[in-house]
């Protein structure tokens, strides 16, 4: 997980932040007991967080900016892309909170570290955004798969949100790929 300190320079042109702690830890937080979360599935972990909090931002931009045939099914399915993404999320920070993490969702965080590419900007076509979307569930999944057997290794409960994570961004991956695809003759 990266951190940055108060001093650091972002590559935008916000003020930094003021308050807050940063990096370094609470009296309450240095008298929490039980499970911590080593390094690494912290990291994995905030791998996850990025991704999903990024295809929520980038499930919006499509929802608002998509155009032509099936629009009213696209859009709506968009939606249920959005509304998976962002549960899933809140649910991964919370399981980092409960073993003692620090998430990062600032904007600065995912724009530096996603894995998932830039979405096009303006209006973009029905069939384009099937196929955006579905490029980004896919890579999502793929940093899920990355970090699951580490985390299975350390935290098999983490291992098991991940595996409700999967299995609903592969399901809205396969429904909104088939919007583009032409059935195979037999």
């Amino acid at each position: 997980m990266s951190t940055t300190t108060k001093d650091a320079p972002t590559k935008n042109r916000r003020r930094p932040a003021r308050g807050g702690s940063g990096p370094e830890t609470t009296d309450e937080q240095n008298a929490e007991r039980g499970f911590q979360a080593s390094e690494k599935l912290t990291d994995s972990l905030q791998a996850v967080l990025v991704d999903l909090i990024e295809l929520s931002i980038q499930g919006k931009q499509a929802h608002w900016n998509v155009v032509g045939k099936n629009f009213r099914d696209t859009h709506l399915q968009l939606d249920e892309i959005i509304d998976a993404a962002r549960e899933f999320s809140d649910e991964i920070a919370e399981r980092m909170r409960a073993l003692h993490a620090l998430p990062d969702g600032r904007s600065d965080t995912i724009a530096e570290t996603t894995t998932l590419p830039e979405f096009p900007q303006g209006e973009v076509d029905t069939a384009e955004v099937i196929d955006l979307i579905t490029e980004r569930l896919d890579a999502t999944v793929g940093t899920v798969r990355d970090v699951h057997d580490d985390v299975d290794d350390e935290d098999p409960t983490s291992a098991d949100i991940l595996h409700g994570v999967l299995e609903r961004l592969e399901q809205l991956s396969w429904m909104v790929s088939a919007e583009n695809r032409v059935a195979r003759k037999s």
